[in-house]
């Protein structure tokens, strides 16, 4: 399989390709409909984005996958502000999930992150998914999410290990992730229309 895998940074030109992968992908997922080809759209004009580490998995050169990473903050008890990483919209094409694409790609990036000088990567996210990957729940480790200080969905991972010992604090996700909602609805009008479906395995109910 690797070899006939490329990841490389994306480029403008990818823009629109990647957009509407990230569509397909999160499509009726969470809610009916998604956001999160529109948080990407407005998160590559803010500071907190990564150019670097907005990566694109293409397999025959056709964009099968995509991840981005954003600059992010724990703020320890103390008062210091630890930079950390977070990642996402992290998507792949649904005709090609479950192939071991997504690890891969995943993998990638970490590594390039790490190369990058990233100590640690904070998400939210399950625990079964990303545990194979390194990931454990947060609030273990000392780290708390903000918004959900007892939740378990947020997760944490050293890059370098011991970075986390004897550093307790809180985590909030970088502000380009809240978007307007009706900007969003105008922005999906400039792609192919798709039926929004309520369903009950969605996170909106």
């Amino acid at each position: 399989m690797k070899n006939s895998l490329t990841v490389r940074q994306e480029t403008e030109k990818d823009y629109k390709t990647v957009e509407n992968l990230t569509r397909e992908a999160f499509w009726n997922v969470y809610r009916p409909g998604c956001l999160e080809h529109y948080v990407l759209n407005q998160f590559r004009n803010r500071k907190e984005f990564i150019p670097q580490l907005s990566l694109v998995l293409e397999k025959d050169v056709e964009i099968i996958g995509h991840i981005m990473y954003a600059k992010a903050e724990i703020t320890a008890d103390d008062g210091k502000i630890i930079p950390v990483m977070t990642f996402g919209p992290f998507s792949i094409h649904p005709a090609c999930q479950g192939k071991g694409y997504g690890a891969f790609l995943l993998n990638f990036s970490m590594e390039k992150a790490r190369e990058m000088g990233a100590k640690v990567l904070a998400i939210t996210g399950d625990v079964k998914l990303y545990g194979k990957f390194g990931f454990g729940i947060a609030k273990t480790k000392g780290i708390v999410y903000k918004a959900y200080p007892d939740a378990d969905f947020f997760l944490i991972k050293e890059l370098e290990a011991g970075f986390l010992c004897n550093l307790c604090g809180s985590y909030t996700d970088p502000t380009g992730y809240s978007v307007d909602e009706n900007e969003a609805e105008k922005f999906d009008q400039n792609f192919p229309p798709k039926q929004k479906l309520k369903l009950p395995t969605q996170l909106e109910q």
